[in-house]
C-alpha cells in the first residue's frame, strides 16, 4: 500500500518537473473554434470539482482535439434548483492554460467571447472546472490525452491517484 503511494507521488511529482522542461513552440497558432456544439444534460460525464456547490459535467459528443493540440469541449455547470449554464472552453495542456470561446444560459443561449485570454489552470478563478476537467481525462502528463475517444474514456474512467489506479 505504502508502496503505491510512493511511486504514484514520485511519478506524479516526475510529471510535474518534466512539464516546466518542456520547450514552448514559439511557431504556435491556435486554430478558429468552431462554433459551440449542441449539448445535452443527459449526456454529461460528472466530473468532481471539490469545493463546488454546483454540479459539473462534460457532454462527451463536444470533445474534440484540433490540429492545433487544443482539447475543446462543452461542460455545464448545473445549479441546486436545477439551472444549467455551459461553457464552450478548450485545454493547451502544453502550457497548461484554459480559454473560454462561448458561455451559454437558458434565457440568451451562446454568447461568444472572441477575446477570453488564456489563463493558467492554477490561478486564482471562481471555480476551479478547468482544472478538474483537465485532470480528469483532458490531459495526460503535459500533453493531451490523444483523441476525443480517449479522452472522452478517460473522463468516464479518471486516474485515481489516491487508490493507485
Amino acid at each position: 500500500m505504502h508502496r503505491n503511494l510512493a511511486v504514484v507521488a514520485l511519478s506524479l511529482w516526475a510529471a510535474a518537473a518534466g512539464a516546466q522542461l518542456v520547450p514552448l513552440d514559439p511557431d504556435w497558432n491556435e486554430l478558429d473554434a468552431a462554433p459551440p456544439p449542441a449539448f445535452d444534460i443527459k449526456r454529461l460525464i460528472k466530473v468532481e470539482v471539490p469545493g463546488s456547490t454546483l454540479r459539473f459535467g462534460v457532454d462527451p459528443v463536444t470533445v474534440s482535439v484540433g490540429s492545433d493540440g487544443v482539447a475543446r469541449y462543452v461542460v455545464a455547470a448545473i445549479a441546486a434548483g436545477g439551472n444549467v449554464t455551459a461553457i464552450y472552453e478548450g485545454i493547451r495542456c502544453t502550457t497548461g492554460e484554459a480559454r473560454v470561446y462561448a458561455r451559454y444560459n437558458a434565457d440568451t443561449g451562446w454568447t461568444v467571447t472572441r477575446t477570453a485570454p488564456w489563463r493558467s489552470l492554477r490561478e486564482p478563478q471562481p471555480s476551479h472546472h478547468s482544472l478538474a476537467i483537465a485532470k480528469a481525462g483532458v490531459c495526460m502528463g503535459n500533453g493531451t490525452n490523444g483523441s476525443a475517444e480517449q479522452i472522452v474514456q478517460g473522463l468516464r474512467f479518471p486516474v485515481d491517484t489516491r487508490n493507485g489506479r
